[in-house]
Order: structure tokens, then sequence, then C-alpha cells
């Protein structure tokens, strides 16, 4: 690696008989950089990135100092350069990913470059894991009939990744049912230390990396320094570009303690999400250290590390330790990789048990785990923890104060054809779903043992309530077959329905048409309990108005119960074949009793044998067929079509100008999530994307979803602001994409109005709330966006994936300053906005808003550009990151 070296820290390190070249952190503070040995791990980890790409250019030796000067404050304004090892890809947001590289060899050669420089310069991944939907339920027929279905709706999709994976260099598909990319890579991918033969040397650095989804800090459990960034991002990264950062402020969260009986990593992550939210950590690193991790498996603290996004920070570390060595040897990893992990973290001072220097952190905080309770998070955020004593009480408010039904709240409606009603509070779906907590033997094991014991009890599920089952990698269920509990958790209706993200990303199906009636006819505000990571309105299911998260033994208990109306600590969860009332704390096994059972069901073989062919894919996968070439063959497609960004382009840059007189597409509150802008489930037959497709001959049986058609920019375009929860408030009272034309103030789809304006020539803004673009990494989002006509949209804060997205796709994110918001000034939506300082912008400027309003009096406004990086300008100023990453590859 051609490192100037500035600190003369290249040294060998010998391990099992093999030398390997790496960047010793601890000659590099004998050699200069003094306070090193005092980062947290995680800028010990940008700390080597730098000095091994240290170039005078992108990374210079004032970039290296930068980070040692960290120490003194634990803040910097520096921007670096980061490059990560490789990237982790799923499949709605790889699809659009590989769209846009074939897009790209497209307009390469049209650019009289060479299409074989558009190729992943670092190791790519891809797991298809978003795709499998719960159309089945409750039979031992599920997998199988799920898995059919899966392969009819994503033929095409699936026979475009198959090409992506034979046309580019270092990109690899795991085929569908598998498992989910985060649990894959924790069990498989991942190797905490990476290698690469380079110069005739073998050089050792840690294993690093950006994935295209949010819970890609899923691996920082394995001391794997990874985040979630939009496609957009992850594409420039794979084709060699850095990615641009400020030096991150870092916190430190402080565990103490051990588990109280009854409690489980999730009642934990779920109080950690809690505290940092309340902390404040959007854009910082958080670190975990104190005694109380020694008492938590890798598994516990993957989840942790899981939900990051869910808290707000960049990624929640966990350095290398005795449990991280035991991990990886217990997957399976080659030994002579485990025995590497172990000698170069102890060599670079990473290694926590022998770590010699403290860290320093720019703030702290604590939490004992004798504090952990039972809990459970919702009804429509993951920061909104409910005591499961409390749980009922805070439903009945939530009824009251969220939904408006409180004066029915006991209304009951007869389910057709059935002997049973149903109402408020009534659970329906019922999942035990995600790679934040599929992927903990304990919790999963732990909800077997619920079921057996309920079973015992004589208890059944309610017949509402639909049960599924979808773990993050084949491996659960051989360890479920192994421990005698499937079968248990098959006789509640929790039967394999697939491998994959299910549920948790809005896949769970349809509900039984005679439930949805009922709840459609009683305008019920029906229930989901699922143990994953996000409950977003509008996200699960549509007709589910509140959603729970939960730890899998929870699900199952509320499925038992059937209602969120019933207090699980206090409550009969149901009577036995005697009428005798039975109990949660009747059937909830002990923590010794779970404990044995991992021991004797989870071994090395189980891992081993899963991953020993894992690119290969089962007899379905293997039937795809698909044709091989440089670029691709863009086929006639609902699914997968040839982009519009690259339409017309040169290789001269054309920087953005400021807005004139634009409309205001949509007025949104707080919290808008990427999944209110761009959602992935289903598609309305009504809808602008529910008519486009009818018009090219699909049925909406085959509409599969929103997240399944991403690589279509025609449908995903309709699909902005189109999910049935997302609140105008240009149009009051009204849920569902829709915005009203200005000057006629006529009411219709967002999708309809944008092109309209877009006739006319009209420029377009967006104004947000806080938090403009919180959850999933979604680069639809932006895209979305960007093909509405959008220049700008004015927050009065971003989440950061989807500013880094806007950016990316030449939006401008602006922020209010002071305690101006869109409501402040008066805006309704009739007006018309110009922004003035927009040419010539550099980072942080400001940016003059003129308001002009119906009488024709004005506002004005000062904005700060979120342009915060020269780098990100770079990318502003060619109208996204492909654009320039296009014209440097064409030059």
């Amino acid at each position: 690696m051609a490192s100037m070296d500035s600190f003369n820290c290249r040294r060998d390190l010998d391990v099992d008989g093999k030398t390997y070249t790496y960047f010793d952190l601890t000659e590099a503070e004998k050699n200069g950089l003094e306070g090193v040995s005092k980062l947290p791990y995680t800028l010990k980890v940008l700390l080597e990135n730098l000095l091994r790409f240290e170039d005078g250019k992108s990374v210079t030796k004032a970039d290296i100092e930068a980070i040692a000067k960290w120490t003194k404050t634990g803040k910097s304004d520096h921007e670096i350069a980061y490059r990560p090892a490789r990237v982790l890809m799923q499949d709605f947001t790889g699809v659009p990913a590989v769209v846009d590289l074939a897009a790209m060899r497209d307009a390469t050669k049209q650019l009289g470059g060479d299409p074989k420089s558009v190729n992943p310069l670092v190791p790519v991944d891809l797991v298809i894991d978003h795709s499998v939907m719960v159309d089945v339920f409750g039979t031992d027929q599920a997998f199988k009939k799920n898995v059919e279905r899966e392969y009819e709706r994503n033929g095409e999709r699936y026979k475009f990744l198959k090409w992506g994976a034979s046309a580019f260099d270092n990109f690899r598909v795991v085929p569908p049912g598998t498992g989910i990319c985060h649990q894959v890579n924790l069990e498989y991918l991942a190797q905490t230390v990476w290698t690469k033969d380079e110069d005739g040397k073998t050089y050792a650095y840690p294993d690093t990396l950006v994935g295209t989804d949010s819970h890609t800090t899923m691996i920082n459990g394995l001391a794997v320094l990874g985040w979630g960034v939009g496609g957009i991002e992850a594409e420039a990264a794979m084709l060699g570009q850095p990615v641009s950062m400020l030096i991150p402020e870092v916190i430190g969260f402080k565990i103490t303690g051990k588990f109280p009986e009854g409690a489980t990593a999730t009642d934990l992550v779920l109080r950690v999400t809690q505290m940092l939210r309340e902390k404040g950590v959007v854009g910082k690193f958080v670190e975990f250290y104190g005694e109380g991790l020694d008492h938590l498996s890798l598994e516990d603290v993957a989840t942790i590390a899981n939900m990051a996004p869910e808290y707000g920070a960049t990624c929640g570390f966990f350095p290398v330790d005795d449990a991280t060595i035991d991990y990886l040897t217990a997957t399976g990893r080659d030994p002579s990789r485990v025995k590497l992990v172990e000698a170069y973290s102890k060599a670079q001072d990473m290694y926590r048990p022998d770590r010699t220097t403290e860290p320093v952190y720019t703030d702290t905080l604590h939490l004992n785990l004798d504090d952990v309770v039972p809990a459970i998070a919702g009804p429509k955020r993951p920061q909104d923890r409910v005591l499961l004593t409390d749980a009922a009480d805070a439903f009945a408010t939530e009824l009251d104060r969220e939904f408006k039904k409180l004066d029915d709240g006991n209304k009951r409606v007869k389910v057709e054809g059935e002997d049973y009603s149903i109402g408020h509070g009534d659970v329906v779906i019922a999942a035990i779903t995600s790679c934040t907590n599929t992927s903990n033997p304990t919790v999963m094991l732990g909800a077997g043992l619920l079921a057996r014991n309920a079973l015992k009890k004589g208890l059944q599920v309610k017949p509402w309530v639909k049960t599924s089952l979808a773990p993050g990698s084949q491996v659960v269920t051989d360890y479920l077959l192994k421990a005698g509990l499937q079968d248990d958790l098959d006789a509640l209706g929790f039967n394999l329905v697939g491998y994959g993200c299910t549920t948790c990303i809005g896949n769970s199906g349809p509900l039984p048409e005679k439930i949805s009636k009922a709840i459609t006819e009683g305008d019920l505000v029906a229930t989901s309990v699922l143990s994953g990571n996000r409950n977003f309105e509008g996200r699960v299911n549509p007709d589910v108005r509140a959603n729970y998260l939960a730890s899998p033994p929870l699900v199952v208990a509320y499925a038992l119960a059937g209602s969120m109306n019933i207090n699980l600590t206090e409550d009969p969860i149901g009577y036995d074949d005697e009428n005798e009332p039975v109990y949660l704390k009747d059937i909830w096994p002990s923590s010794a009793e779970i404990a044995e059972t991992v021991k004797s069901a989870v071994t090395p073989e189980m891992f081993a044998s899963r991953y020993a062919d894992v690119f290969k894919g089962d007899e379905d996968w293997q039937k795809v067929e698909t044709s091989g070439g440089l670029t691709y063959d863009w086929p006639d497609s609902t699914y997968v079509a040839n982009p519009p960004f690259f339409e017309g382009m040169s290789t001269d840059v054309t920087p953005p100008k400021d807005v004139k007189d634009a409309r205001i597409l949509g007025l949104f509150a707080d919290s808008i999530t990427t999944d209110h802008i761009s959602p992935a489930g289903s598609i309305k037959a009504d809808s602008p994307a529910g008519e486009y497709l009818q018009a090219h001959g699909v049925e909406p049986r085959e509409f599969n979803s929103y997240g399944a058609r991403r690589g279509n920019h025609e449908v995903m375009m309709r699909g902005t602001f189109a999910n049935i929860r997302i609140k105008n408030q240009m149009v009051p009272g009204v849920e569902g994409g829709v915005t009203k034309l200005q000057p006629s103030g006529e009411e219709m789809p967002i999708y309809d109005a944008a092109m309209k304006y877009q006739e006319k020539d009209i420029p377009l803004v967006v104004f947000g709330g806080k938090e403009y673009g919180t959850g999933s990494s979604r680069d639809w989002a932006a895209k979305g966006t960007r093909l509405l006509g959008v220049k700008a949209v004015i927050a009065e804060s971003f989440e950061r994936i989807h500013r880094s997205n806007l950016i990316g796709m030449g939006v401008t994110p602006l922020v209010f300053t002071g305690d101006d918001s869109w409501e402040s000034l008066g805006i309704t939506g009739k007006e018309t906005v110009s922004l003035d300082g927009i040419e010539g912008l550099t980072p942080g400027a400001t940016v003059k808003m003129t308001v002009e309003f119906e009488d024709g009096s004005t506002k004005t406004a000062d904005l700060k550009a979120r342009i915060d990086t020269e780098n990100e300008l770079d990318y502003l100023k060619n109208g996204g990151i492909l654009h320039y990453v296009l014209r440097q590859r064409a030059a």
C-alpha cells in the first residue's frame, strides 16, 4: 500500500507462522502522534485508516494529526476521507445500486470512456433478504409456498442480480433463503481483522464497511466499524471514492452490573435506545465500555449495536474482547484468522481486557444492568419505551391521545363467519422477525421454551392473530430443531415462513380478508407485536395502526393474550384445561434453563455446514437464467429499468443556481421518516404507482411491494411521499400522499402535482420539521425527491443518512436558524419561495429565503446549508455523487 507513512509506523506482525504488515499505532505515537493511545477504539480505527491511505492529497499529514488533537477536546471540525474495506448490501437497496452501476456503464460508454472502469474496487456482498413476504402462515407449508411466491414476484430482479454477479468484479450475491444480511455478516462475512495481498506483502487492518441498510451497525458488536449509508454513497465507496466525514464526537456508554432474572437483551436495547435518544447522539459515535460487558454475550451486544439508527448514532461500537474471540471460533471462522484478530488487537492496544490506557470520550452516560426490566416500545417509534407493567395503561392513553378512540374503546366487531369479535388493541400480527433479535439464541430459544410451557398449560394463540417465524439465518432453524422447540412453536402457529426481514421491513403480507374487513368496518386500532427494530406508522401493515417492538418471548406471550389491553404482569394470559388462570410468570422460562438450552443446542458444526457453500443457493436460485455481457440488455420490465439520472449529461459541470419563485410540494411536521417519503410496503391499486402498473398489464395481485420495485424509477417516483399515513399539512386532516396544486388549490396526488409543475418548468421545495428523514437508509427517498423536481428540502433538522442522500442526488438540504420554522413563518403552502445563495455556495453557508404570500407581502429568513464538507459541495455542484464519479471516470 503506497502510504507516505509520515509517522514511520509500518511494521510486521508474525502470527501463526505468517508475517503480516500493519500500521502500528504505538509506533505512530512515539513518532509524533502524541496522545493517540487515549483515543476511543473507534477513532483508533479511523486513525489506522488514514495512516494506511496517506497520499498527500485525499489524506494528508494534517488529517492524521487532527485525529491526535481530538483527545484534547473530544471534538473536531476537521474533515477526513475514510475508506472502508468493503460494502454490504441488501436487495431492496442493492437492486437500485446495481441498476445505477449498469446505467453508469452505459453513460460512460456514451461519454467516450471505458465501461469496465465502472466496477467495484472493494469487495461487495449483496444478500437477498428483503423480498420474501408472509403470504402463507400457520402451516408447515408456509415456507415452501412463500418461497414459490417470492420467485414468481421477483424473477426479473433475480435475473438482473445474477447478471450483476457475473458482470462486475468484486461483487458477490448471497441467494434468497439464506438469511438477513446483518446476521449473515455477523455469522460469516465479517472477519474483525481484514487482510489484503499487495506488493508482495499481506497487510492486516481492521475490518470496516459501509452498508446500504441502516442496521449495518449490528456488526459493531463484533468489533467491526460499520454503519449504514444510502445506496448512492455506497456506490461511490464501491467505485473508490472515500467517505467524506467530520471527525465525530464519541459518547462513552458505561455498562455495569448483571441482568436480573426475566430481563432480555431486547429489554436492554430498548432502554439504551431511550437513554441515547434523550441524550442526543445524532451524527455521533457511541462506544460501550465497563465491567458489565463481561456479563453480556456477543449476541447481546450485537443486539445493542443493531439499533444504533434507532438511538440516532452513527454506530454503537464494542471493542474486541474474549467474547469476540469465542464467537469467531464458535461460528467456524478460520483458526488462523481468529489468532490474527487476537494478536492484531493486542498489538494495537485495542483488546479491551488488556488495554493499558483508558480512552477519552466527548461525554459519557451509565446504565446498570440490574435496572433493566421487561419492556416494549411503541406505538410508532422505537424510542418510545413502555415498561411491561404499564403497557396496557399506556395503550389506553395512546388510544385517546394519538387515535382519538377512547370513547368507543370497548367496541367489538364480529368477524364474519367466526364465533369471535375483535376490538381496539387486539393483536392481529405477532411476528418473530428481524436481525435485531433472531441472531440471539438466548431470546429465540427463550421463545421456544415459553411456547413449550404454554402448551403444557393448554394455552393456544388467539384465532385473530397472524403468527410468523422468520429467522435471520438457517442456523436458527438448526438449533431450534436440535432443542426440540420448533415443534412447540409450530403448535402455536409460529411456523417458519422464510429467512428474511418479512414483517420488520413491511413484508407482513395481507391479513386474512375477514380480519381486514372487520378492522376497516369498525375503524379499529389494531396492533402488531414484533421482535423488530422499526415500528413507524404505515410500515408494518396497512391495516395495523399501533405497532410494538418486543422480545421474541413477549411476541409469543402477546399472541397468546391476543390484546394490548391485557396487563401481562398482572392479568391472566389465558386459562388452562381446568379453566384455571395462567399467568405470564407461570410459563416464563428461567435464565438458567435458557442458558443450558443454548449450551446444548448451538454448535459450531451448524455454522460450518450452513455457510460451506453459501453463494451457490438452492435449486430455485440455480434455475434462474441470465445473460452475460459488459453492459445490461435492458428488458421491457416494470421491475428493472434504465434510470434517467444521466440523460443528456456531458463532461462539463453546471453548478446549481439560485431558486426563484418555487412552489411548495409539501409541508411536513416532525419525525417524517424515509418510510413516509419512500414506502417499502404494499402498493395501492388507486395510487399513481398502482395505476401505472395496471396500465402496463400488471394485476394488483402481482404488484409486489415498493421495496421490490426499486429498480424501476417510474414506479418509485410515483411512490414518493405516497405512504398511506403521511400527513401533508397543506391538506389538514388528510392522510396519504396528497397535496394542493397552486395557485388553484386543487387537491391531487403529490406525483400528479409535481408533473404539472414540471410541465410549466416551476421549481419545487419541500418543508419539514425536526429529524426529517429519520429511519432506514433509503436512497429512493432522495432519488424520488429529485425526480419530482424538488430543488431543496428545508427543515429544522435532518437525520444523517437522508441528508447525505439528498446531496448525493443533487438536492440541497437547508435548515432553519434560530427559532424559525415553516409554522412560525406562517407558511401554508400557497406561497412561493426564493432561495438566494445557492450559487457560489460554500459548506455551512447562509442561504437567504424569501417567502412571498398570496397578498404580495414577503418574509425573509436565514437558512444554513447542510453541506458540511468540500467533498459534499463537489457532489452537489456535479448534480450528485454518481455524476461526479462518472465525470472522473470519463476524464
